[in-house]
């Protein structure tokens, strides 16, 4: 008998969200809404949790950080968006990758599963609602371009993000020339990409036992895209919306200008224009910037 072809793999069109835990719900309200400019939402997924919108099908899930722990870590998953996640699911069983029995399905209709990568970072596949929320428009940002995570075994993570989800190389850089540790990956049916953030050792898994929660929030991070970094500077200064916050904008290793805004719990929120302003280090880009 002949064995059945591989299902082709659905579109991954843009990241979805970024969920996050936090200590308390109120300070990180203040920081969303009125720092970022978020709109808040219930959160269709988790009744306790809510949603940061920044555009009808990109947010930022924020969920109580569960009783008793003590951990530093504040990073619940990270999301893609696909057209249909019921033949996403099929084709990464297909894959021989672990799937949930079934899609579940929340109060505004939308569609997701959860898959665990190979270090155990939890990723989630969306299928936006057929009729998403209205979001007014964010004078700050809206477009959540990327997200970042701790990776240890670059290799490894690439079996999942390249060779089963089509993932290509945008950018790698750090901070030596010659040691990329920021490695972006652009999905494959849009120009928002994925960035590890690599620490420890190939044969080492988890948290790094010398990290702090600091550090931790700053590789575990979102991207929103802005036009202009000294107009978005002059928004979040002119409207007071800096208290606590030290960064000035900067240009990047990849030679884009850029400024970093940290939540309540330590979680990095990245405003980053969309195209270099030079040469970036390291390595040239190999694929087109994000258009807006």
């Amino acid at each position: 008998m002949a064995q059945a072809a591989t299902p082709a793999r659905p579109p991954i069109v843009a990241v979805s969200h970024l969920a996050i835990y936090a200590a308390d719900m109120a300070k990180s309200e203040a920081f969303y809404v009125h720092d970022l400019g978020a709109t808040k939402l219930p959160d269709p997924e988790n009744p306790a949790g809510v949603r940061y919108y920044f555009s009808p099908t990109q947010f930022v899930e924020v969920l109580p950080l569960p009783a008793g722990y003590t951990g530093i870590n504040r990073l619940a998953h990270g999301a893609f968006n696909t057209p249909d996640v019921a033949a996403m699911r099929d084709y990464l069983i297909a894959r021989k990758i672990a799937v949930p029995g079934k899609v579940q399905q929340g109060s505004d209709g939308s569609r997701w599963f959860d898959v665990t990568d190979p270090e155990g970072t939890v990723m989630q596949f969306v299928q936006a609602p057929a009729t998403p929320p209205s979001i007014p428009a964010n004078a700050l940002s809206s477009h959540m371009m990327h997200f970042g995570f701790i990776v240890h075994n670059r290799a490894l993570e690439d079996g999942f993000y390249q060779q089963i989800l089509g993932l290509h190389p945008y950018w790698a850089g750090g901070m030596e020339d010659d040691k990329p540790t920021w490695i972006s990956l652009q999905l494959p049916d849009g120009r928002d990409w994925i960035e590890y953030m690599v620490v420890g050792t190939p044969d080492t898994k988890g948290i790094p036992p010398d990290l702090s929660q600091a550090t931790l929030g700053v590789f575990n991070h979102f991207a929103l895209a802005i036009p202009n970094a000294e107009a978005a500077y002059t928004l979040l200064w002119n409207g007071d919306r800096l208290k606590g916050q030290d960064n000035l904008p900067k240009i990047g290793r990849d030679a884009k200008w850029q400024m970093n805004l940290i939540d309540p719990d330590g979680t990095r929120a990245e405003l980053m224009e969309l195209h270099a302003i030079g040469t970036p280090c390291c390595t040239p880009f190999g694929a087109p910037d994000p258009e807006k």
